[in-house]
């Protein structure tokens, strides 16, 4: 084959990945396996109150957080992600439906003009009642994901919590806890790390109804409180799942190998593809909070 063949060959090639890669998630056809097929994810990365410079976006070019997943997704060879910062035009039920599992990273409140993250309450209604109950799909909350519609009670009894500020700021260097390091979504990290990033604490805190796999381990962390900080929980939400991982803030932790499997894992086990104990654990929390008080105490 002469050279000018073999480049169109290449170049055509190349060409029909990029489209495929690409190509927006379309709706599963008759016989389709989620086993067998990478799932599809819709990534939500609007900001309407804070933009994380994680997930702000240079020029045309993706954020940091979204070519990271969309990478993870590719490499893992288990999902495919389309992006969007505009869910007045994507976060609409015919398009959703053609996804197994929502991601948020983004800010924003119901009600407060300022701060609006657009989604009519109808359709979020029907998203947390009807699409997200159904078995199969997930919801896979990073971050900031819990300092959304922190004004509206069906979203963060869907997650399980909101966000209540964060006496741990971007630098801050701490010590984590892993409770279950037989869940997925938990097993990469060990039995606890170390590492720097933004650490939130919450309120609407419902131990009752998830599973707690990871938390901040007040005594090995310089600012303590007297209470107990989740990190990473689960959660079954009708016959669907849901998880928040609240690492995330920093560009560097997206890029750490342990971040990555731990996402890998969470959207493996929301997808049922990889079992995980979510049995609500509200005696861990106790616990928890019980050795943050004693933390205090003992620093004085």
């Amino acid at each position: 084959m002469h050279l000018r063949s073999r480049l169109v060959v290449v170049g055509f090639s190349i060409a029909l990945l990029a489209a495929l890669v690409a190509q927006p998630a379309a709706a599963a056809e008759e016989g389709d396996s989620s086993q067998d097929r990478p799932a599809r994810i819709l990534f939500v990365t609007q900001s309407g109150g804070f933009k994380h410079p994680t997930v702000t976006r240079k020029a045309s070019d993706l954020s940091h957080a979204e070519r990271a997943l969309k990478q993870l997704g590719v490499e893992s060879g288990e999902f495919r992600v389309d992006c969007t910062q505009d869910v007045q035009r994507d976060f609409k039920p015919e398009l959703i439906k053609n996804y197994d599992i929502v991601a948020f990273f983004t800010t924003g409140t119901m009600n407060d003009k300022s701060r609006i993250l657009p989604i009519p309450k109808e359709t979020l209604d029907w998203f947390l009642n009807d699409w997200l109950k159904q078995k199969g799909h997930g919801f896979l909350g990073v971050h900031s994901a819990a300092d959304t519609y922190e004004d509206y009670k069906p979203y963060w009894d869907m997650i399980g919590g909101s966000f209540n500020g964060h006496p741990w700021g971007s630098n801050t260097t701490v010590t984590i806890s892993v409770h279950d390091q037989d869940h997925p979504a938990a097993k990469p990290w060990g039995e606890e790390f170390v590492i720097t990033d933004e650490i939130y604490q919450f309120k609407n805190w419902q131990p009752e109804k998830v599973r707690v796999l990871m938390s901040l381990n007040m005594e090995k962390t310089d600012l303590k409180k007297p209470y107990h900080v989740p990190v990473l929980w689960v959660k079954e939400y009708g016959d669907g799942r849901a998880m928040h991982m609240s690492l995330g803030h920093r560009e560097d932790v997206w890029d750490n190998e342990k971040y990555q499997a731990s996402l890998l894992g969470g959207i493996r086990w929301l997808l049922g593809r990889e079992e995980g104990d979510a049995t609500p654990n509200p005696e861990l929390s106790a616990e928890q909070e019980k050795q943050a008080k004693a933390a205090v105490a003992k620093a004085g």
